[in-house]
């Protein structure tokens, strides 16, 4: 599929859904129209307050605060899942022992451990980095664990019967196929990042978008809470489209998809 041909009907999705959107909320279809934008607002007042506060100049040292905790929780989450995904793979025994305690850390609820973490580490940064850390963490280690226990077995004894070192199978066999795994979690870990980040600012901080969303909640503002997500949305979606760059300029080797080219 032509690009331009998806970026149409990615805009056309959104027309749609906004266009839906008005028509409930600004005609009294379903009954009332202000008793339905209290609970709704409108896409026109959402819109109107996202360009306010993007033009405006206190939104962006919120932002700053939680784009902070999520590059921190998404580098260090994926840095860690990476490490230890790897080894594990590499070491049967090692994957055997830990295999019970790794599964029942991840099926830990998130947001249990968001007040354990205000404790530790107080209602700072490092509180929402931890939480966000959590979630990226477990989605890169799965992914890359099985990117690499799923090198084709004849790749690996053709690549040994030419003499490769543990070094040179790391770098041409294991990374590799390894990659494309981790770069499908790293996508993913992007939105879980950010998703720790605003969870824990809503439970307890005095700044971020997160918090934010809080206040504009606690008055019964569901417009700045739609913009509040908003903006949350824009971003996600920012910092997801580098990590795309990141990926093609890694592997520029494998073949492109042809239903996204033609």
């Amino acid at each position: 599929m032509k690009r331009l041909k998806l970026l149409v009907l990615q805009v056309l999705v959104m027309i749609v859904c906004l266009g839906i959107w008005h028509v409930v909320t600004v005609y009294p279809l379903f009954g009332e129209t202000k008793t339905i934008q209290f609970f709704f607002s409108t896409p026109l007042q959402v819109l109107g307050r996202t360009f306010k506060q993007l033009t405006g100049s206190e939104i962006y040292y919120h932002l700053g605060i939680t784009l902070t905790e999520t590059v921190l929780a998404f580098v260090i989450g994926s840095a860690a899942g990476i490490l230890f995904g790897f080894t594990f793979a590499r070491n049967d025994l090692l994957a055997a022992v830990f295999d019970p305690y790794i599964k029942a850390a991840n099926a830990l609820p998130r947001v249990v451990l968001a007040p354990i973490f205000a404790l530790w580490f107080g209602l700072g940064i490092w509180s929402k980095v931890a939480l966000g850390f959590t979630l990226v963490f477990f989605i890169v280690f799965f992914n890359v664990y099985q990117g690499v226990r799923e090198v084709s077995p004849t790749v690996l004894a053709n690549a040994r019967m030419l003499g490769m070192n543990g070094r040179q199978l790391f770098r041409h066999v294991y990374w590799p196929s390894a990659l494309t795994w981790m770069f499908s979690s790293l996508h993913t870990s992007v939105g879980f990042a950010l998703v720790g980040a605003v969870v824990g600012e809503y439970l307890g901080s005095s700044a971020g978008l997160g918090y934010k969303i809080h206040e504009a909640e606690s008055v019964f503002d569901v417009t700045g809470v739609f913009a509040g997500m908003l903006i949350l949305a824009i971003f996600v979606i920012a910092i997801d489209a580098l990590v795309t760059m990141v990926e093609k300029r890694l592997l520029v080797w494998r073949p492109g998809q042809s239903s996204t080219t033609t």
